[in-house]
């Protein structure tokens, strides 16, 4: 009997352990990771005074914008027989963003870089770094197809080219607004970078009309779009987009100490690039206007230096007197702080501005006087004080001389008071450079004969009699020379 009763105290000690645990995991399972009971679909729940519910965090959606544009963006593989010049003063600590691994002077090689395809027939528009001087330029799209591209022409102000490729059907990516792109929006950079295939990085719009001294040309129109939308080697020439797909920058540099990204990256505006494929096409040239005045950007400092009335603004040093400023009464001392409504702080949106524009536009600027405001409907014109358009230059190669010409600018023509010549564009192994002729020399005679087209060089040559070559010619800067080569 006494042993019955042991076994049934055990019996039902282990019944209230086992109801304990059956009563602690039950309530367990109710509870999250909080410690919170989770309410079922049939509970209803008690809510807070002032609490708000908070919606799920779903980042940007940039499937849409990468699907619109990653077959729009090629690979570009150009061959060169020498180095240029512009590759040595545009590249500095950005080489390496670049992709182009050189072997020095004289020799053939091999850089990469991207495009961005504009056009259903094959128009593509990339760097101007990424295809100048080259010998052959070979495209392949995303969908591994190969073409070879022509070269349609090029403007190193801007380090813009438009090259073309004979494709039908292709896809393309349209143009958008860049002067509408706002500080803080999503964008994407398309591109190929470390010669892969078309890679999307995402990034927001960092900052706008950013001068970073890099072209080092005459002229040279500076005002990128910052990013921190991540970009390498082999990017240069790609794509910028914003998340409707639409093309609002070809990617152009990077701002680093390593050749490879850091945090930033810079594009050219799709407006300044529109602008100048248009030109390209309808003129083999970009037409450059300009209003006629020198600048410098206004801070406190200077405004109070100068007496100014506002420290936002771009202060006119100079007027020239050929340029449509001063025949629209515009002065020396005024601060232009708008171009066409368009808010005007910096020497960088002001070339933008005028950059989207022809000779022969007319723009409204309104400029602080003394305080006081005023507007002017400014003519742009062109380097030359007028309206004209630009021609394409005749440039040609001659072996025998080792030289790249061009017909004399209208600029040096009107300078040097010349009716005739030759400019030297370039310099290869040859007899020139051999002689000592530099880059700029304007060749004005052979063996005594005015040298005005290909064909007047042709002929001098054909009559060289006694083996012996004498060239005369000016340097822009007004020094004549006279060289004498023997064959």
């Amino acid at each position: 009997m006494k042993r019955i009763i042991q076994i049934l105290a055990v019996a039902a000690f282990l019944v209230m352990i086992i109801w304990g645990l059956k009563s602690i995991f039950s309530e367990s399972d109710a509870q999250g990771v909080s410690g919170i009971k989770i309410q079922s679909d049939s509970e209803t729940a008690a809510i807070p005074a002032g609490y708000m519910p908070v919606a799920p965090f779903n980042g940007p959606d940039f499937t849409t914008a990468a699907e619109k544009t990653v077959h729009g963006v090629v690979h570009i593989m150009s061959e060169f027989t020498r180095k240029s010049t512009y590759y040595d003063d545009f590249f500095g600590p950005f080489r390496d963003f670049f992709g182009y691994p050189y072997e020095g002077q004289g020799q053939t090689y091999t850089g990469f870089g991207s495009g961005v395809i504009i056009s259903a027939d094959g128009y593509i528009v990339t760097n101007n770094h990424v295809v100048e001087d080259a010998s052959h330029i070979e495209v392949t799209l995303n969908d591994k197809q190969e073409f070879e591209a022509t070269l349609i022409g090029t403007d190193p102000s801007t380090d813009l080219a438009l090259i073309k490729i004979d494709g039908k059907d292709l896809p393309f990516i349209t143009f958008g607004n860049s002067d509408i792109v706002k500080i803080g929006e999503w964008v994407l950079a398309v591109g190929n970078p470390f010669n892969l295939t078309s890679t999307v990085t995402a990034g927001i719009v960092s900052a706008k009309a950013r001068n970073i001294n890099i072209l080092g040309t005459e002229g040279a129109i500076e005002s990128f779009i910052q990013t921190d939308a991540a970009v390498n080697r082999g990017n240069s020439g790609g794509a910028l987009v914003n998340m409707n797909g639409e093309l609002i920058g070809i990617n152009a540099a990077i701002a680093s100490n390593t050749g490879s990204y850091t945090g930033y990256s810079f594009a050219i505006p799709s407006n300044i690039v529109q602008k100048v494929v248009d030109d390209l096409l309808n003129f083999g040239t970009v037409q450059r206007a300009y209003i006629g005045v020198t600048i410098r950007e206004v801070d406190s400092k200077f405004a109070k230096e100068k007496d100014l009335e506002v420290i936002n603004g771009v202060y006119v040093e100079s007027v020239s007197e050929t340029g449509g400023a001063k025949s629209a009464g515009i002065e020396e001392g005024d601060v232009i702080v708008s171009v066409d409504n368009l808010p005007v702080k910096t020497n960088a949106e002001l070339l933008e501005i005028i950059g989207q524009h022809n000779p022969g536009d007319l723009v409204n600027i309104m400029i602080d006087r003394n305080g006081k405001r005023q507007e002017y409907n400014v003519e742009l014109r062109n380097q030359e004080g007028t309206t004209a358009i630009a021609k394409q230059s005749d440039d040609f190669y001659l072996a025998d001389l080792g030289a790249t010409f061009e017909n004399i600018p209208e600029k040096d023509a009107k300078n040097l008071g010349l009716t005739y010549g030759l400019k030297v564009t370039g310099l290869t192994d040859g007899m020139l450079k051999r002689g000592g002729v530099q880059e700029g020399f304007i060749i004005l005679k052979i063996n005594g004969i005015n040298i005005e087209s290909k064909s007047d060089v042709d002929q001098a040559l054909a009559n060289t009699r006694s083996g012996v070559i004498r060239i005369e010619g000016i340097y822009p800067n007004g020094m004549r020379m006279n060289y004498g080569f023997i064959l």
